[in-house]
């Protein structure tokens, strides 16, 4: 993938081309609709202008620009890093999870075996309403990523860890790592203000329990430690200011996640640090060579009230059972308050 700077009009644009192909364009962080009448040709209108993208001539590190279907400029491209490719256990690991997702019986197995397990530990009234919350959270996901036009490859559910939604390409901006990561916890939210709607329609308190349990997982991945939402919304900002204001904030989350695991002896929380530090290390050494569309200064505060925003609707919920008599629904708040 290279990523292209250029003006036009004295506008700033974006190109990310992978081989021959314009995979995307963007103007001032926001992605513009483009056509492709004939092959490795692009176009778009802007100011009233049709602007003309001919990307025949990568190979040989440059494209052509045209404006109303008359040439304009030549463009020279970066030239393209390459290197050795890294094989050992990584690499076979990296293989394995990608057939590991490509079968779709796997998608089957996993959900039965998630339900079977949560109902042994629990009930299976409790091991339903899990998985419909963690469904729905995946959900949103799924949906933010079809809107930015990332195909994906489902929901997987993960006994005793949660669930995953797989997409098959990678994201090009900070803003859509934000939003990816905060319509789980946003589904989440309208999950529980249904439920709550439908336990004062029916007065059945399993739509109370479905409320709560899922205002308290979405809160739970809505802490500020990667590789959890909260994580993602944090690094997507921090490191969108400077480079190792984004390490010292992820590091200070895993720090937290630490005393966090250590204080309610969440050993599993353990497992999500690890997997969370070697994605700051692997951020942290990629900065340089990153494609990653930072967010500006109005992203950065839009992004911080979003996250604000949905962290609130989870306690709010939460807190709206924190006299109940049932000691399940109130439970939830006094682990918050503690």
């Amino acid at each position: 993938m290279i990523r292209i700077e250029l003006k036009l009009a004295d506008q700033p644009f974006t190109l990310m081309v992978s081989g021959q192909k314009v995979v995307q364009i963007f103007h001032s962080q926001q992605a513009i609709t483009f056509d492709n009448p004939r092959d490795n040709y692009y176009q778009f209108t802007f100011d009233n202008k049709l602007i003309g993208i001919d990307s025949s001539l990568v190979n040989e590190q440059s494209i052509s620009l045209f404006v109303n279907d008359e040439f304009a400029t030549q463009l020279a491209l970066p030239a393209a890093t390459g290197g050795e490719t890294k094989k050992g256990w990584l690499g076979l690991a990296a293989l394995g999870f990608k057939l590991f997702k490509s079968a779709k019986v796997i998608k089957v197995v996993l959900a039965g075996a998630s339900v079977a397990g949560y109902a042994w530990l629990f009930s299976i009234e409790f091991a339903l309403m899990l998985i419909a919350c963690l469904v729905v959270h995946e959900y949103g996901h799924v949906r933010a990523m079809q809107y930015f036009g990332i195909k994906t490859k489902g929901i997987y559910l993960i006994p005793f860890v949660g669930g995953l939604a797989v997409s098959d390409d990678k994201i090009t901006t900070r803003w859509q790592d934000v939003v990816i990561s905060l319509m789980g916890p946003a589904f989440g939210l309208i999950t529980s203000v249904l439920s709550l709607v439908l336990y004062y329609a029916t007065e059945m308190e399993i739509f109370a329990g479905v409320a709560v349990l899922s205002a308290l997982l979405n809160l739970f991945n809505l802490l500020p430690i990667l590789p959890l939402d909260g994580g993602h919304v944090l690094k997507s900002i921090s490191f969108s200011m400077r480079s190792w204001v984004g390490l010292s904030v992820c590091l200070l989350g895993v720090l937290f996640g630490l005393w966090l695991s250590y204080t309610f002896g969440l050993m599993l929380l353990v497992f999500f640090l690890f997997i969370g530090a070697l994605e700051i290390v692997f951020e942290w050494r990629g900065r340089h060579t990153s494609h990653l569309m930072p967010l500006d200064k109005y992203g950065q505060g839009f992004s911080a009230v979003m996250y604000a925003l949905v962290v609130a609707g989870h306690i709010a919920v939460m807190m709206h059972f924190a006299d109940s008599e049932n000691p399940i629904l109130s439970l939830p708040m006094k682990i918050l308050s503690s």
